[in-house]
């Protein structure tokens, strides 16, 4: 297991150095013009630097603002703003549109809220035990709310409802509404609920439909008397689903803008954030960043201008922070060949390096509370993993994922497609019954083939060539976080 201090904003050592270098150039020759006076040539050793810091602080919100804007402009199916979509089937290998390292354990229903005109009300129903996760990101891809907070992962008792609340707002809320302040006027909500196969989807698509977003003002007029009076808030209306079982295709979430955005050139990535920044400025720790980024001429809310004549040093600092969207940084827990997100994930505060790492491998990330998602490419003796071999993975009776929800296998393709073919399922999960062994333990098996019917219910069906392996802990206990457990490794057979 490997976890080392966290990762923060800063120049490398060479690139620090040059500035440092240029900027006593400047002072000894009392030169007393702007450092991008038009008369001389400015000095780009740290512009590579600065390209690659700046890229990897923005691209979070380059990704959820790009997202959001599809929605806008109503370009998704059931798009808008504060309109839930609506998942209403698992994917699968075939599904157009699926995005890289599906979840193939719940369904998922998702939002943009816009909290400019009035708050947003958030209404849940009685899960009656079922699993439930709902959370809701700003703009940075910071976790503003979520149930992960509660210690059995059953979601809610009785109907509840939240309401996301713009800063400035002043008014009142009704009571028994859970009152949730917004950095923005913004959020991104999913709400999830467990389907680990078919036959669950019947009872996660009813719970879906109970599940409502409402202004303020048509919640009170619906709601408020009652809520007034100390009284339980009246179940949502059941809702059906316009789809009639077709699953919706999710093109607004962030998860379908993390390649897009990354395969932006310099100029379009750069105009894009400034234009974010406007309506999404960083906090006041973060002025530092805001002055980087002028440097490079990009203002918020004003045209981007990168120097011209810096080409090569912009390209190769767009390269650096494209190299390090795609690598763990050193703050995440490994062991066995494994990596997954810590303490941080949800809260990034100035750790940028995890911020953009979750944001483009893992969209939407919760915190250590919400879910777990680890990661193996390799089996124990460190060789890729490939889907012509065959593996397993040992679990002991004592130490199988902790989670007080539950917990999943899935194999996917290099480049994060679903295994395809005729196959009975494409994960395991802990709440299918796993065969253990006469101590407890459970063996997985992890290959193209079927082990047999007696070992089925145990297989995670592998892709043909090289394929990675991902655990997902639903509402993680403790030691999952902080790197006392860890998943054993993939023996090759």
């Amino acid at each position: 297991m490997k976890k080392t201090t966290t990762m923060r904003h800063v120049f490398s050592p060479a690139g620090a150095a040059s500035w440092i270098v240029s900027v006593a150039v400047l002072l000894l020759a009392g030169c007393a013009a702007p450092m991008h006076s038009s008369s001389a040539p400015r000095n780009h050793g740290w512009t590579k630097d600065e390209v690659s810091d700046s890229y990897v602080f923005g691209y979070p919100l380059v990704v959820m603002t790009s997202a959001r804007a599809v929605a806008a402009a109503g370009q998704a199916p059931g798009g808008g703003v504060n309109t839930l979509q609506r998942q209403d089937t698992l994917p699968a290998a075939d599904d157009a549109g699926v995005s890289p390292h599906a979840d193939v354990d719940t369904l998922a229903s998702t939002a943009w809220l816009d909290l400019g005109a009035e708050p947003v009300v958030l209404l849940l129903p009685n899960t009656r035990g079922e699993y439930l996760d709902a959370r809701a990101l700003d703009m940075w891809t910071n976790v503003v709310w979520s149930t992960g907070k509660f210690a059995n992962a059953r979601g809610f008792t009785k109907p509840s409802a939240i309401a996301f609340v713009a800063p400035g707002w002043d008014g009142q809320l009704p009571a028994d509404v859970e009152r949730v302040d917004a950095p923005g006027k913004s959020l991104w909500l999913s709400v999830r609920f467990a389907a680990t196969g078919p036959r669950e989807v019947p009872a996660a698509r009813r719970l879906q439909s109970l599940v409502r977003l409402e202004p303020l003002s048509a919640f009170v007029e619906e709601h408020g008397k009652r809520a007034k009076g100390g009284k339980r808030l009246k179940p949502a209306k059941r809702e059906e689903s316009d789809s009639d079982g077709e699953s919706i295709a999710l093109a607004d979430t962030p998860a379908a803008q993390t390649q897009p955005v990354a395969a932006l050139d310099a100029d379009a990535f750069f105009g894009r954030l400034a234009d974010a920044l406007r309506d999404n400025p960083p906090s006041a720790a973060e002025a530092h960043e805001l002055e980087i980024l002028a440097d490079l001429g990009v203002k918020p809310g004003e045209p981007a201008h990168l120097p011209r004549d810096a080409a090569d040093a912009i390209k190769d600092g767009m390269a650096d922070a494209h190299a390090r969207l795609a690598s763990a940084p050193v703050n995440a827990l490994s062991g066995n060949g494994w990596t997954w997100l810590a303490d941080g994930a949800g809260h990034y505060a100035d750790d940028y390096a995890l911020r953009a790492y979750a944001a483009f491998t893992r969209p939407g990330s919760g915190t250590k509370e919400d879910d777990i998602v680890a990661a193996t490419s390799v089996d124990a003796q460190g060789e890729p993993l490939d889907g012509d071999n065959r593996y397993m993975l040992h679990f002991s009776a004592k130490a199988l994922p902790p989670v007080r929800g539950f917990w999943t296998l899935t194999a996917y393709t290099a480049d994060g497609a679903l295994t395809d073919g005729r196959l009975p399922h494409l994960s395991v999960a802990s709440r299918d019954g796993l065969r253990r062994n006469r101590d407890g333990s459970v063996d997985i098996y992890v290959q193209s083939a079927s082990p047999g019917r007696a070992r089925q219910v145990n297989w995670v069906p592998a892709p043909k060539g090289p394929f990675e392996l991902v655990l997902r802990l639903y509402a993680p206990q403790t030691g999952a976080a902080d790197g006392n457990w860890q998943p054993p490794a993939l023996v090759r057979k």
